[in-house]
């Protein structure tokens, strides 16, 4: 597996070096410092992964890697980074992953492991120029965790956090249930005005000796309540699947 290391940081560039090494099937082919210069270097060794820092000299890490999206085939993009704040722009350059500085082993072999896979299943064509995004990033203990949005079960308010529900568990996020609603309204539906539930894993609706219509998930042991107002809706979508 080719890599190139993009990162203005000469040390920055080295203590990736150093983490690679540990990696039989991984050869640097090639280092750059800035946007232009790793765009260059590219074109030139064709790398497999491409290790990104975002703050560089001239054109940015971002813009940097809306380009390589472009490519035919195209590289699998990790930006290496020393700021979190970028993590949902990253992931809309068709990033595969985002690692924290000061970068930790085992989180870069998580992201090579992930790029093995990527490369397995890339079949030469470009990213959408403009692919939406396909994970959800959470805080944990200040580094981020990506949900992919496929194993997410649903999406609860709780007072200024989102709870996203998914097959490793819960994670916090610091999102808008309003938003993410008009975000991926094709893939998630409401239920009740805190809950949005994944579209593909709404198995049925059931009521209750009470009368309380229930939502039943597959994956999810417990049903969810659902309201009133979204019933209807609710039997329609599962009278077109």
């Amino acid at each position: 597996m080719k890599v190139l290391i993009a990162d203005d940081e000469p040390l920055a560039r080295e203590r990736l070096r150093m983490l690679l090494s540990a990696h039989a099937d991984v050869a640097v082919v090639a280092e750059s410092g800035d946007g232009q210069a790793t765009l260059d270097a590219c074109a030139r060794a064709q790398p497999d992964v491409v290790l990104l820092d975002i703050a560089m000299p001239g054109i940015d890490g971002l813009d940097v890697a809306r380009h390589l999206a472009r490519l035919d085939p195209r590289p699998a993009v990790v930006f290496c980074t020393a700021y979190d704040s970028h993590a949902l722009s990253a992931f809309e350059a068709a990033a595969i992953d985002y690692l924290m500085k000061p970068v930790r082993g085992e989180r870069l072999a998580t992201a090579l492991e992930r790029a093995r896979t990527f490369l397995a299943g890339r079949v030469g064509a470009a990213a959408p120029a403009a692919a939406g995004r396909r994970v959800l990033c959470a805080r944990l203990r200040g580094n981020l965790r990506l949900i992919p949005l496929e194993d997410v079960f649903y999406l609860q308010a709780e007072e200024k956090y989102v709870v996203v529900h998914h097959v490793h568990g819960e994670d916090l996020i610091e999102e808008s249930l309003r938003s993410l609603e008009e975000e991926f309204g094709a893939r998630f539906v409401r239920i009740h005005r805190n809950c949005l539930v994944s579209r593909q894993r709404l198995q049925e609706l059931r009521r209750t000796a009470a009368g309380q219509v229930q939502a039943v998930l597959r994956g999810v042991a417990q049903p969810l309540e659902v309201s009133r107002r979204c019933v209807a809706a609710l039997k329609a979508e599962l009278a077109g699947t």
